[in-house]
This record gives structure tokens, sequence and C-alpha cells, in this order.
């Protein structure tokens, strides 16, 4: 996997790294542009992927990286977990909105929950 963009994300790995077994994706990958591309896959028959990508919506940000399948054992590899570790701190909230949505009463009764109907019941049984 090549390094196309140096990011936060991409902090603390060099240029490129491998991993050994992967899940093939191939072009084309029907995205929206990505404000970034950071990371781009080749693969041994000659494919070619955008693997990780980033945007940007509102007070939002979005994340996408291919590597990763229950197969093989990529979460494991080093780099990838730096990825996401370094992903996860990137996408974290920068603004805090205030909460203003109004409270307002339910214009009907809910009808009772049967879950905690049968809880209320098995309760009652035990404390006589």
């Amino acid at each position: 996997m090549e390094r196309v963009s140096v990011a936060p994300i991409t902090a603390g790995l060099g240029e490129y790294f491998e991993l050994p077994t992967e899940e093939m994706y191939g072009e084309p990958f029907g995205i929206p542009t990505p404000d970034e591309l950071l990371f781009i896959s080749w693969f041994t028959g000659g494919e070619v992927f955008r693997s990780g990508a980033t945007w940007r919506r509102g007070h939002g940000r979005i994340f996408y990286f291919r590597p990763g399948h229950e197969t093989y054992p990529t979460y494991h590899d080093t780099n990838v977990q730096r990825v996401i570790h370094n992903a996860v701190y990137w996408a974290r909230p920068t603004v805090r909105l205030r909460d203003d949505a109004p409270s307002a009463k339910a214009l009907e009764p809910l009808p009772p929950d049967p879950r905690l109907l049968a809880a209320t019941a098995l309760t009652a049984g035990r404390q006589r």
C-alpha cells in the first residue's frame, strides 16, 4: 500500500507498507471525489485501488480505509493499527454544538412495552 499524502492519519508510517495477503478490490469505486487521497493499493494482477480517503461534511470528518477482511490477519498488522489509531483521533469531534432541541410532550400515550410488563411481573413474583 502506497502512502500518497502526508496527513495526520499517515503519521508514523513510511512511504509504503505491504500486507502479505489481502482481499483484492479494484476500480471503478463509486465514491464521491475525496477531499484527500491518502493511500493507493496495488495487487499482483495489476489492479489498483484507492484505499484511504477523507471527506469533511459540515463539522464531521469521514475516513475510508480499505484494508481488512476476516479471512486475513490484516488488523494485527502494526501499520494498519497505526492508521486506525490515527484516523480515530483525526475524526474525533472538534466542535461542540449546543443541544437546543425543544422538549415537547407526546401527542398521544405510548402503548405499554410488553418486555417491561413481563419484567415487572417477574420482579413482582420474586418479591412475594
